[in-house]
Parts: C-alpha cells; structure tokens; sequence
C-alpha cells in the first residue's frame, strides 16, 4: 500500500523519478488499490501535461492496459482520484490523512 509516508518522500525527488518510484511500487501487485492506480495515473497525466503534449496521448494507453486485469470499478474510480490529483491536491492529501489516522486508531483500538 503506498502510504502518506510513501507520498511525503515522492515530493522530494525530481518528477520522472517519482512515476518510476510508483511503477516499482505497484510491481507485481495482483490487486492494486484504486488510489495506488490513480497516483500513477495522474502523474502520467502531470507528466504529459509538463511535455506539451496531448492530455491521454499516452496516460490512455496506461488505462486501456488495466482493462482484463482490474475490475472495471477499480478502474473508473482511479481515474477519479487521478482528476482529483489533478485538480485538487490538498483536499485528497487531507482525505488520505484522515484516512491513514483513522486506521491507526483503529488497529491501536483492536490491539489495545
């Protein structure tokens, strides 16, 4: 699972780096997470935007290569993270947070 910890280290290296980091990471996951995919996504997408080129000329093809190995819900809600990557930031950013605090409260609750 890539982690808040994970994203926090993605920041400090240079931008292609970063999607070879992401790609290493999902690297023979059978089950990738929707958020995992969608990280990888919108830097694909961030990164044909830095280029100049066409939005999807290349981050399409990364998608149609989910398709037969993802469950299609799995897929359309990583492109929703990836937009939401995109578009706003600060607010998954926060979600992500919360997200990783509540379950770390609740594994501290079950281990008691």
């Amino acid at each position: 699972m890539i982690s808040e910890k994970d994203l926090a280290e993605l920041e400090k290296i240079p931008y292609e780096q970063r999607i070879e980091r992401v790609e290493k990471l999902l690297e023979g996951k059978t089950e990738p997470r929707a958020f995992e995919l969608g990280l990888l996504l919108a830097l694909k997408m961030g990164q044909e935007l830095r280029e100049g080129k066409e939005l999807g000329s290349e981050s399409g093809d990364l998608v149609a290569s989910w398709n037969g190995k993802h469950p299609d819900s799995i897929i359309e809600e990583a492109i929703a993270f990836a937009k939401e990557f995109l578009m706003n930031p600060a607010k998954l950013a926060e979600k992500i947070k919360n997200n990783v605090i509540a379950r770390s409260n609740s594994d501290e609750a079950k281990n008691g």
